[in-house]
Parts: structure tokens; sequence; C-alpha cells
């Protein structure tokens, strides 16, 4: 593993960890943004480009975009009252540092680790580009007609919140 590798996973860790934190709204989606780059580069830098152009595509380019849209259109302006963590939080980290640990120690165990991996099949971005445009064309654009489904819902669901936080005009 490269130097490079590791400074984009700590950048992509601490940037999650921003996005869990921040208490504006807008810093944790642009945080949330930064962080699916950071998965993008990683997984490039692994050697998947498929994988890793898919994920700035698909989660920069739309999900968090429309994260970012969805906290301007709503109250996302609005500072929080609450503070981050909660009292009973040591309970959670216990938790956590549990399950962590469980998995660590079924992952150490496992016999997968004294296999020899097999070899990896050599799929360029050229050729799942024309598969994804010639043989799977309909699921495709099904799937692009119901990401903008969404998007308008999630405007629509938007703008009636908007107009029902509104008080009434008054009768003078």
């Amino acid at each position: 593993m490269s130097v490079a590798f590791f400074i984009i996973a700590l950048l992509t860790l601490l940037s999650a960890v921003a996005a869990m934190t921040l208490r504006n709204l807008i810093h944790c989606a642009l945080a949330l943004a930064f962080t699916f780059a950071g998965l993008a580069a990683a997984y490039l830098q692994l050697g998947a480009q498929f994988v890793g152009f898919v994920q700035l595509l698909v989660y920069v380019g739309a999900v968090a975009i429309l994260i970012v849209f969805a906290v301007l259109l709503t109250r996302g302006r609005e500072p929080a009252t609450q503070g981050i963590f909660s009292p009973k939080w040591p309970v959670g980290a216990a938790v956590a540092l549990g399950v962590f640990g469980t998995l660590a120690g079924l992952l150490l165990s496992s016999r997968v680790l004294h296999h020899e991996a097999a070899a990896i099949a050599q799929a360029p971005v050229r050729q799942i580009g024309e598969q994804l445009m010639t043989h799977y064309i309909v699921p495709l654009e099904v799937l692009g007609v119901l990401l903008t489904a969404a998007l308008i819902g999630a405007v629509i669901l938007a703008m009636h919140e908007r107009e029902s936080d509104s008080p009434p005009p008054s009768k003078t």
C-alpha cells in the first residue's frame, strides 16, 4: 500500500467524523460529500476503476448534491439546540468496541486469511460501459427515471412543509 492511500484513508476518516459531529447541517452535508469523494479516490488507488467512477458519479454527483438541496430547501439553517453527545454515550461506545472486537476476532481466526487470493478478473471500464449502453440500457434508463422522480418528490415534500410552516395571513 502506498503513502497516498493512507493519506486518502486518513482524510476520508476525518471527513466522516466531521460529518457526524459538526453542528451546521450544511457543513455536515459537505463533509459527507468529501467522505464520498475520499472513498472514490481509495477505490481508484486500489485499482477498482469502475467502482471508483460509480462512487464519484452516483454518490458525490447525485446523492450528496441531493442531500445539500434537501437541507437547503427545508429548515436546515436552524441551529441545533441539543448537544452532540447523549448522556449515555459511554454505553454506545462500549457496545461499538464490543462489536468491533468480536468482528476482528472472527476475521483473524477465519480460514479465509490463509487461502491464496483468486485471480482478479479484468473488466475495464470501457467494456462495462459498452455493456451498460447496449445490453442493459433499459434498466439504466429506468433507474434514471426513478432517481428523477425521487428528487421531484423530495422537492414537492419540502415545498408543502414550507407552506404549512408559514403563518397564516393576518386579516386587517
